[in-house]
């Protein structure tokens, strides 16, 4: 199977398109020859499509190369003199396989074509992306593809205090620095829930710095599952996990109760890392956690029933979110700015 990638379909893909439908290939196969994502194919077959008559008289559906490569850039074109991107069909294909295929937003896109040096004959501003897709400029993207659009922080002046003393340290007593995001090593880590009813839940960590995610499946939101799933995230970083892992910022749920379990190595005496719990009703004070989460649900709507997401799923939306730009990185991705922190400290 070729490595999927962005490619500009070219006539001779046409072709091949064409050929593996007369031969009934399935479109996954023809995906795969290509080397494109499935949705390119559906997408391609659908601008190519035409009614067939045959001799006796019966109808069916069939491609045509010539009619998918006239209808594309018939489109742009169709767009007037003034679109900029009406001439640049690889920029225009790229932005569509980012956003309708691996789910990236404009600002995304524009971002890592800086970041990564990609060059196009055109360049476009991210206002006049949003534009494009509010006009329809694009074939396979619309406003449903893109995710929900920010909103304004609400100021927070009054912090409610806790009824009950917190487990364990309280986040008024975290070091100062920490606020600053300078160096890697200082996370935050909650819970995606599943269907109502259902025990199986996502334990998610965020790193403050890079915003680098670790999703791990419990098979319930206790605290018990909770210091197991830190157990085996010991057990895999070994030796170097209090550094890469210093502190940890958890709210007062109940699967946060054991403090002590959470922070005591399962290596060794002594304690793995430094366990800090936020102020009741005061999920901003974990606003990385928070944001990642939104990540999350763009792939594991809310009622999605985890006992029936694998294992394999789940570490593809993981992989998603650390390779994904993000702007406040200048662009750059999770993964990459955690690399490089980690370096430091081992």
């Amino acid at each position: 199977m070729k490595k999927r990638r962005f490619k500009h379909l070219s006539w001779t893909d046409r072709l091949k398109i064409e050929t593996m439908l007369k031969d009934k290939r399935h479109k996954q196969e023809i995906a795969d020859e290509i080397g494109v994502h499935l949705k390119t194919i559906y997408n391609e077959i659908k601008r190519g499509r035409y009614i067939h008559t045959n001799s006796d008289l019966t109808e069916e559906e069939r491609y045509s190369p010539e009619m998918a490569e006239a209808a594309y850039r018939e489109h742009l074109a169709a767009k007037g003199p003034d679109l900029k991107i009406g001439n640049d069909h690889e920029l225009a294909q790229h932005i569509e396989k980012k956003i309708a295929e691996d789910g990236y937003s404009p600002a995304a896109v524009l971002g890592e074509i800086k970041e990564q040096g990609l060059e196009f004959k055109t360049s476009i501003c991210e206002s006049t992306l949003y534009s494009y897709i509010d006009k329809g400029v694009f074939l396979t993207i619309t406003n449903k593809n893109l995710p929900v659009k920010g909103q304004k922080k609400r100021p927070y002046n009054k912090i409610k205090r806790a009824k009950r003393p917190p487990a364990g340290t309280s986040i008024e007593n975290r070091p100062k620095e920490i606020d600053d995001r300078a160096v890697v090593g200082d996370w935050e880590m909650d819970c995606v829930e599943g269907k109502k009813k259902t025990k199986k839940t996502l334990l998610v960590l965020t790193e403050r710095k890079s915003r680098r995610e670790i999703i791990r499946p419990m098979r319930d939101q206790t605290a018990r599952s909770v210091v197991r799933v830190l157990d085996s995230l010991e057990r895999e970083y070994g030796a170097n996990f209090n550094k890469i892992f210093r502190t940890i910022t958890v709210d007062n749920g109940s699967e946060f109760a054991d403090c002590a379990g959470m922070e005591k190595s399962c290596r060794h005496k002594g304690n793995r890392t430094k366990i800090y719990y936020c102020h009741p009703y005061s999920s901003y004070e974990r606003g990385s956690n928070e944001n990642v989460n939104r990540m999350i649900r763009r792939w594991f709507p809310k009622g999605t029933d985890f006992r029936k997401v694998t294992a394999k799923a789940i570490q593809k939306v993981e992989d998603w979110i650390n390779n994904y730009p993000r702007e406040i990185l200048g662009f750059r991705t999770a993964e990459a700015v955690f690399q490089e922190g980690v370096a430091c400290l081992i």
